[in-house]
C-alpha cells in the first residue's frame, strides 16, 4: 500500500492555501497574507489537522529556488543603471539604517546580538511582490516612480543575497566571527559568480536554444527547471554557496537568453505551487500563543516597519533631491516585509541565531505589515497633504516654481505634452515630424538635457502639484495630451485645465475603467486606455478577415468608443450598431477577381465596363503587379491579369465575377 503521508500533506497544504487565498482577495489583501494565515492553521501550535513540517519544508526549499530563479530571471543591469544614483545608495542607506534600529530594539527586549541582527536584517529587506502589485494597482508601474521603487528592491534583493552568504559566520556554533572564513567564502562566491556570468551566460542560453530546436515543450520545460534548480544545487553542493544565490544567478543568465520570456513563462507555474508551499510552511512556525502573549512587542515592530521604514526610505530619497511625491510613493512602497525576511529568518532559526518564538514575532509583524500596506500605500495623496501642512516642513518641501527651461512657443497656435516618457516621446516626435509646434511639461530632470539638445521647448516641473499649467499658454493651445501613468495626477492636470481653458481639447491618458471615467467627467474629450484599444484593433482585423464591411466595423467601434470603451454591449445605440454590422455581413461580400485572358473588358475603362449599373457590385481597388490601387478613378483602364476587388451582395459579387472571367 502506497504512503500517502507526503500526498496527504500537499493536498492539505495547498487545499488550505487556495481557501486562505480566496478569503485574502474577498477582504482586497495580498493572497499572500492568506498563505501565512493557512500556515497558522494547519501548524502544531492550532488544534485540528497538523501537517508535518518537515515533508512541507523541504518542498517549500524548491519554493525559494524558484522564487529567486524569477528575481533574477527579471532582473536588468540596464535598468538598475538608469536609477542607481538613487536606487543604489538609498537603498543600502535605508537597510543600514533599519538594521541598526531592528538591532537595538533586539537588545531592549533582552535579545542576544546574533538573534538582533537576525531581527534588523529581516525587517530590512521590503517584499517584491507587495511592492510591484501597489504599483500596479496604482498604474505607477513604468512611471519613473515605479522604475526607482524596483530599481531600489533589486538592490535590496542583491544585499540580502550576500547577507545569507555571510550570515553563517555569524551563528553561535561559529564560536566567533571568523574573518578568514567569511572571505575564504566570498572568494567561494565570487568564484562561482564569475563563473555563472562569463562561462553559465555562453552555455545556459545555448543549451536553451539547443533544446528549442527540438520542438519539444517536455524537454524544454524540463531544462528551464534544470536550469533554475540544479544551479542551485551544483552552488550549494560545489561552491558552498546557499541555494539562493544558485538560483537567482541562474535566472540572471537565463535573462540574457531571447527566450527567457518563454522559460519565465513555463517556470513560472512551478513557482506559483512551489512558493505557496514555502509561505505556507513559514506560516506553520507561528505561534499564536506566543504573538498574543507579546501583542506589545508585535505591535511595536509592526509600527516600526510600518512608520520607520516609510519615514526613512522618504527621507533617504529627499536627501538624494527627489521629489516629496516620488519619495513618498518610494517610502510606502518598501513600508512591509515578505520573501526574503521569511527565508533570512528561517536562516537565522537553522543556524541557532533566531529562537522559533522570535521567528514567530518577526512572522506576525510580517503578516500584519503585509496586510496594512496596501491601505497606506492608497493613501499616498492623504499623506502628501498632511506633510504640506507642517509649516516649517512644507515649506521646505513644496514644490518649487516651474523652471523654464525654454521658452514656450510664443503666440503659435501649438499643442502642450504632459509627460515625455515612452507614449509621451512619441507624440512629440511626430508632432515634430509634421511641423506641429509643442511644448512639453516634464518633472523628469533626467529628459531635460535631451530635450534642451534637440531644441524642444520644455517647463520643468511638476503640473499635477504646480501652477506650471499658467504658464503652459493653454489660452492659445491647439490642444493638451496628458500621457503620465498616474491617474490620480492626470486627473489633477485635467482639472486644472479645464479651469483655465474651458474649450481646450484634451486627451489623456488612463490605465483603468474608473480612471477612464473619472477623467471624461473633469473633462477630457479623448481618453485612451492602451489595452482596451489594442483590443479593439483585435476585434477590427479579426471582423476585416471574416468579411465585414470596414464602414461597417468603424462605426461599430466608434459606438464602443463614445461609450468609454465598454466592450460589453450594453447600450441601446451599441446594441444597434452590433445589429446593423451583423446584418450587413449576411448579404455582403468581399472578392478579388482576375480579368481573364482575352476577356471583352480588357482594355476598357471602368466607365466604359460600367461593372456597377451591370451586375451591381462595385470595384473599390485593384492590384496590378506589386501595385495596389484603391477606389480607382472612372477612366482606369483594365489590363488581363488585373486583380479586382469587389463589394457587394453575393449574387452581385457572382455576376460581375461571370463577366470578368469571360
Amino acid at each position: 500500500m502506497h504512503d500517502l503521508s507526503l500526498l496527504g500533506n500537499v493536498a492539505v497544504a495547498l487545499t488550505a492555501a487556495l481557501v486562505g487565498g480566496l478569503l485574502a482577495r474577498r477582504l482586497g489583501l495580498p493572497t499572500i497574507v492568506g498563505y501565512l494565515l493557512a500556515g497558522v492553521a494547519i501548524g502544531p501550535f492550532t488544534p485540528g489537522f497538523v501537517g508535518h513540517s518537515g515533508t512541507i519544508g523541504q518542498l517549500a526549499e524548491l519554493g525559494v529556488i524558484f522564487l529567486m530563479f524569477g528575481v533574477g530571471l527579471h532582473f536588468s543591469l540596464r535598468d538598475l543603471a538608469r536609477v542607481r544614483k538613487v536606487a543604489v545608495p538609498g537603498a543600502l542607506g535605508q537597510m543600514a539604517l533599519t538594521t541598526t534600529l531592528c538591532a537595538s530594539l533586539g537588545a531592549l527586549l533582552g535579545w542576544p546580538l546574533p538573534a538582533s541582527l537576525v531581527l534588523g536584517i529581516a525587517v530590512s529587506i521590503a517584499s517584491t511582490v507587495v511592492l510591484l502589485r501597489g504599483f500596479t494597482d496604482a498604474g505607477l508601474l513604468d512611471s519613473r516612480q515605479g522604475r526607482l521603487a524596483v530599481g531600489w528592491l533589486v538592490v535590496e534583493d542583491l544585499a540580502a543575497v550576500l547577507v545569507l552568504l555571510v550570515l553563517p559566520s555569524f551563528a553561535p556554533t561559529a564560536g566567533r566571527i571568523d574573518f578568514l572564513a567569511i572571505g575564504l567564502t566570498l572568494l567561494k562566491a565570487g568564484t562561482f559568480v564569475g563563473l555563472m556570468l562569463f562561462v553559465g551566460a555562453r552555455v545556459i542560453p545555448w543549451i536553451l536554444l539547443h533544446i528549442a530546436r527540438t520542438r519539444s515543450r517536455e524537454l524544454f520545460v524540463l531544462v528551464a527547471l534544470m536550469a533554475a534548480a540544479g544551479t542551485a544545487l551544483a552552488s550549494a553542493g560545489l561552491f558552498g554557496v546557499s541555494l539562493a544565490l544558485g538560483a537567482f544567478l541562474a535566472g540572471v543568465v537565463v535573462s540574457e537568453s531571447p527566450l527567457s520570456h518563454q522559460v519565465g513563462a513555463d517556470v513560472l507555474p512551478f513557482r506559483e505551487a512551489f512558493s505557496v508551499l514555502f509561505f505556507v510552511s513559514v506560516g506553520m512556525l507561528v505561534d499564536p500563543a506566543y504573538v498574543v502573549a507579546n501583542a506589545g512587542a508585535v505591535a511595536l515592530l509592526t509600527a516600526l516597519i510600518l512608520v520607520w521604514k516609510a519615514v526613512a526610505g522618504a527621507a533617504v530619497c529627499l536627501v538624494l533631491s527627489q521629489p516629496l511625491r516620488t519619495s513618498l510613493l518610494v517610502g510606502l512602497g518598501i513600508a512591509q516585509i515578505g520573501e526574503f525576511t521569511f527565508i533570512a529568518g528561517r536562516a537565522g532559526v537553522d543556524l541557532g541565531m533566531l529562537e522559533p518564538e522570535q521567528y514567530s514575532l518577526i512572522l506576525a509583524a510580517a503578516l500584519l505589515s503585509i496586510t496594512v500596506n496596501p491601505f497606506l500605500f492608497r493613501s499616498i495623496g492623504r499623506v502628501e497633504r498632511i506633510v504640506l501642512a507642517v509649516p516649517w516642513l512644507g515649506r521646505r518641501l513644496a514644490p518649487r516654481p516651474p523652471d523654464v527651461v525654454e521658452a514656450s512657443p510664443g503666440d503659435e497656435a501649438h499643442v502642450v505634452v504632459v509627460g515625455c516618457g515612452r507614449v509621451g516621446g512619441h507624440i512629440v516626435d511626430v508632432l515634430g515630424s509634421i511641423g506641429v509646434p509643442r511644448l512639453v511639461v516634464e518633472s523628469d530632470a533626467e529628459k531635460l538635457d535631451d530635450l534642451h539638445r534637440r531644441a524642444i521647448p520644455v517647463l520643468f516641473g511638476d503640473a499635477a502639484n504646480s501652477d506650471i499649467l499658467k504658464l503652459a499658454g493653454l489660452e492659445r493651445a491647439r490642444a493638451l495630451v496628458v500621457t503620465i501613468p498616474d491617474e490620480t495626477a492626470a486627473a489633477v492636470v485635467v482639472a486644472g485645465a479645464k479651469q483655465l481653458a474651458p474649450d481646450l481639447p484634451m486627451i489623456a491618458r488612463a490605465a483603468t475603467q474608473a480612471g477612464m471615467q473619472q477623467l471624461s467627467r473633469l473633462g477630457a474629450k479623448d481618453v485612451i486606455h492602451p489595452e482596451l484599444e489594442g483590443g479593439l484593433e483585435i476585434v477590427r482585423h479579426t471582423l476585416l478577415r471574416l468579411g465585414f464591411p470596414l464602414r461597417e466595423i468603424r462605426e461599430y467601434t466608434d459606438v464602443v468608443r463614445r461609450e468609454n470603451y465598454d466592450t460589453a454591449i450594453q447600450s441601446p445605440e451599441e446594441h444597434r450598431a452590433l445589429h446593423l454590422l451583423l446584418e450587413a455581413g449576411d448579404h455582403v461580400e468581399i472578392a478579388w477577381v482576375t480579368l481573364a485572358e482575352r476577356s471583352g473588358l480588357a482594355g476598357r475603362s471602368l466607365l466604359e465596363a460600367d461593372l456597377r449599373a451591370r451586375t451591381g457590385a462595385t470595384v473599390v481597388a485593384i492590384r496590378r503587379e506589386q501595385a495596389l490601387l484603391t477606389n480607382p478613378a472612372p477612366e482606369f483602364r483594365l489590363l488581363e491579369g488585373d486583380q479586382l476587388a469587389l463589394i457587394g451582395e453575393g449574387s452581385q459579387v457572382s455576376a460581375a465575377e461571370t463577366l470578368l472571367s469571360t
